[in-house]
């Protein structure tokens, strides 16, 4: 059940994020929740993080070359974590997946972080 809401929650802030960005961006916020969708499991439950999450991970990186891109996942992904009641455990355990896949993201997964100010 708190896995369908926490799915319900993240289409609706980025379902609002994408009827307010602008048009021209190459990736929207539907898709950074359905490649991070495989994630929620580890992100609530800890453990073994799944093949699917890492691979979602890397979906995502490859979705977004351009500044602009990088920035609105970004944004998704914030927005996405405040528009839960994340406890700090589930925001270390996100925070820490892309290590856990190998994977280099240019910014750290926090509520906090400014994706407008990222220059990458």
């Amino acid at each position: 059940m708190a896995k369908n809401t926490l799915v319900i929650c993240i289409a609706l802030v980025c379902m609002t994020l994408i009827s307010s960005a602008p048009k021209t961006e190459a990736v929207s916020c539907m898709q950074v929740v359905q490649q991070l969708t495989p994630c929620i499991s580890y992100v609530e439950n800890g453990g073994a993080v799944s093949p699917q999450c890492c691979n979602g991970i890397r979906t995502l990186l490859s979705l977004a070359p351009a500044r602009q891109d990088r920035q609105t996942v970004c944004t998704c992904i914030k927005n996405a974590i405040r528009g839960i009641n994340f406890n700090q455990n589930t925001l270390n355990l996100a925070a820490g997946l892309p290590s856990k896949c190998r994977v280099n993201i240019p910014y750290q997964i926090s509520p906090s972080v400014d994706c407008a100010r990222l220059t990458f």
